[in-house]
C-alpha cells in the first residue's frame, strides 16, 4: 500500500492507496506545535480504528506547504513505516513541464493537483483549489504547467474582517440567498459569499481567455462546498485531486 500525505496550512490530508484505488482517507488539523510523538499517536489510532495494518504500507509520498512540519513527518514516517518518504520538492519527476519563471516557487500541492487533473480530465484545464488560499492553476493543451493565480481564501477574508475592524464580529461562513443584509452578520455573509463567487468566476473567465477553447475546470479543496452550486464555470468537483496527484508522481518516480 501507498500512503500519500498532503500537509496544508489548515488541514493535513492522508490517503491510503491499494494500487490506484483510494481505500481510506483521513484529515487532521495542521498544527505546527505538535511533536512527532503526538502525530504518531494520532496516526496509529487512525489505522487502528479503521482496521488497517500499518505494516501493509510499503511507500510514502509527502507534499507540504508548511516547512516546519516536514522533518516532523519524515521522522514519523521512518519510525512507523521504516521508509523515507518521497517528498515533492525541486528535482522530483512529475511528468509535467513547469513553465513558472522559478519552478521552485510553486507549491507542491498545486503541482500534484495539476498532474492529477491533466491525467484524469485532459487538457487544457484549470484547477481551482478552495483552501486556506484559493489557487488557480492552468495546464496547457500540451500538458504543461503554465502558472496561475492566488487569492485569499474565503476563511482568510472572514478572519481579516474580524481582526482588522473594531466592531465587526467573527461569523460562520455560509450560503446566503440575499445580497442585501438586514443585520451586520447578514451583510458580512452576503459580502463574503457573493464577493467570493464573483472573484472565482472572474478569474476563471480571464484564464479561459488566455487558454483558448474547450477548457475544463476542476474544483477541489476544503471550502468548495460553500460556493460550488453557484459556480457554473466549474465542470468537475474532485475532493481527491491532490492525493491522486501524489500517487501518480510516486509511480513516475518509482519507475525512474
Amino acid at each position: 500500500m501507498l500512503l500519500a500525505i498532503d500537509i496544508g496550512n489548515t488541514n493535513i490530508a492522508l490517503g491510503l492507496f491499494e494500487k490506484s484505488d483510494l481505500v481510506k482517507r483521513w484529515q487532521l488539523r495542521s498544527e505546527r506545535e505538535k511533536t512527532c510523538d503526538e502525530y504518531q499517536v494520532t496516526l496509529m489510532n487512525l489505522f487502528s480504528f479503521s482496521r488497517m495494518d500499518i505494516l501493509e504500507v510499503k511507500g510514502v509520498i509527502l507534499s507540504s506547504v508548511v516547512p516546519p512540519l516536514n522533518p516532523v513527518f519524515q521522522k514519523l514516517i521512518h519510525r512507523l513505516f521504516k521508509v523515507r518518504a518521497l517528498e515533492v520538492s525541486p528535482g522530483i519527476k512529475t511528468g509535467m513541464p513547469i513553465l513558472y519563471d522559478n519552478p521552485h516557487e510553486v507549491g507542491a500541492d498545486r503541482i500534484a493537483s495539476a498532474v492529477a487533473a491533466y491525467q484524469q480530465y485532459g487538457s487544457p484545464c484549470i484547477v481551482v483549489d478552495f483552501g486556506t488560499a484559493t489557487t488557480f492553476d492552468a495546464v496547457s493543451r500540451k500538458g504543461e504547467y503554465l502558472g496561475g493565480a492566488i487569492a485569499p481564501g474565503i476563511q482568510i477574508s472572514a478572519e481579516a474582517l474580524y481582526h482588522k475592524t473594531a466592531k465587526l464580529p467573527r461569523i460562520d461562513i455560509r450560503k446566503t440567498t440575499i445580497a442585501i443584509g438586514k443585520s451586520t452578520v447578514a451583510s458580512m455573509q452576503a459580502g463574503l459569499y457573493y464577493g467570493y463567487i464573483g472573484l472565482v468566476s472572474n478569474i476563471i473567465k480571464e484564464m479561459k481567455k488566455e487558454l483558448g477553447e474547450n477548457v475544463k475546470v476542476i474544483g477541489t479543496g476544503g471550502f468548495f462546498s460553500i460556493v460550488f452550486d453557484e459556480l457554473e464555470s466549474l465542470d468537475y468537483l474532485d475532493s481527491e485531486l491532490v492525493l491522486q496527484g501524489l500517487r501518480i508522481i510516486y509511480q513516475i518516480n518509482r519507475k525512474q
